[in-house]
């Protein structure tokens, strides 16, 4: 009974420590990062981090948060659940304001239950997955379109545009790719559609041998590439060795880091497609897309731009400018409240109007072409 009361005590102890820091009263409002800083996905950790304090750098600069300075605070997880909640509670002993940016459905998702009994806010995790959006989560909040949206996007494209019909999915044996896996079936099936092939591999490894025999054996028109940058490219690499896939469509979503896989396979661009959350990072109509080039420039010029550090930087931004819109002192309820009644057009060119537990409602899609993206939605 002892150690049950004692158990009991330490949990009250802990909530009660969770709404002590509720409200901020210093100069330097952390944020915790958990993110691949080293690992086969250590590029997606660097454009996380570069894109968001790109921005948060330049805010502190201009004091555009008066005497507050936004500081992050940056822990390697290798994109491996375990290490993200270790990561998470060094976090919480550092008493930051918010989580944001971790990256993976399966790194988030193991954190969850620990998160549920935090006051501490998630915001704009780099996944898509369906668990994070809905009412269940109060103190998450999105930034980009889930998975599903993207993968209805691109079947509707394959439909209307490809008239392609046949489909197979290699993806990773976890969250993440079953995540994909459950959205591809369930848009196959809204059209009457089944599935050809699927073939899967092991999260941070590139076994792909088996996944590519069973996907070959089923002779698709497009196969949907849900993993990591580096296992899709060793995949399209090994297929655009075989007849058999001469003609066939890749079709990869934003998880899959379109600017490091086009990298990987030496500009071999061919029958690839790329769903984005983001409009392209090239856009030169779109203020708030010349603000991120010129911020990287300033603050990580040997950094590429790319799509995740665009949207990386976007979601810095939302967090400023809520922060900055709350009255009196700077309170997690506040500023939740904040972000989420941002007005459409705060981030000067990108669209921004919170629903599903997500900022930004929008998916595009790219090919490669002639050295950039080249948006394709509207192509005939």
């Amino acid at each position: 009974m002892f150690k049950y009361i004692i158990a009991f005590l330490l949990a009250l102890i802990f909530i009660y420590l969770n709404y002590a820091d509720d409200r901020f009263d210093g100069k330097s409002l952390k944020l915790g990062l958990s993110i691949p800083k080293s690992g086969i996905m250590h590029a997606v950790g660097d454009a996380v981090y570069s894109g968001s304090n790109a921005y948060f750098l330049h805010a502190n600069q201009n004091k555009l948060l008066g005497d507050v300075k936004v500081k992050l605070i940056v822990y390697d997880d290798k994109y491996e659940p375990d290490l993200t909640v270790e990561n998470m509670k060094k976090l919480i002993d550092k008493n930051v304001f918010a989580f944001f940016g971790f990256v993976g459905t399966p790194t988030v998702k193991k954190i969850l239950p620990n998160l549920r009994n935090t006051e501490i806010p998630l915001i704009a995790p780099f996944t898509g997955a369906s668990f994070l959006r809905n009412n269940n989560v109060a103190n998450i909040v999105n930034f980009r379109s889930s998975y599903k949206e993207e993968i209805d996007y691109i079947i509707e494209y394959l439909r209307s545009k490809r008239d392609i019909s046949r489909f197979a999915v290699f993806y990773q044996n976890d969250d993440y790719g079953e995540e994909g896996f459950v959205s591809l079936l369930h848009s196959l099936n809204e059209r009457g559609l089944k599935l050809a092939g699927e073939g899967t591999y092991k999260r941070n490894t590139l076994s792909i041998r088996h996944a590519f025999h069973e996907i070959k054996s089923a002779r698709p028109e497009a196969v949907f590439m849900i993993g990591a940058y580096k296992a899709n490219a060793l995949f399209i690499k090994t297929a655009k060795k075989d007849p058999i896939f001469k003609n066939t469509l890749f079709c990869n979503i934003s998880f899959g880091d379109a600017d490091e896989m086009i990298k990987e396979l030496d500009y071999n661009t061919e029958n690839l497609l790329f769903s984005q959350v983001v409009p392209s990072y090239n856009d030169s109509l779109k203020p708030v897309i010349l603000e991120y080039k010129k911020m990287m420039k300033r603050y990580f010029a040997d950094e590429p731009l790319g799509f995740i550090s665009l949207e990386a930087f976007l979601a810095a931004k939302s967090i400023v400018k809520a922060l900055k819109s709350i009255n009196g002192s700077i309170t997690r309820d506040k500023f939740l409240k904040e972000i989420k009644r941002l007005p459409k057009n705060i981030l000067d060119g990108v669209s921004i109007d919170y629903k599903n537990n997500q900022l930004h409602n929008k998916v595009y899609l790219f090919k490669y072409e002639n050295s950039q993206f080249i948006e394709v939605h509207n192509e005939n």
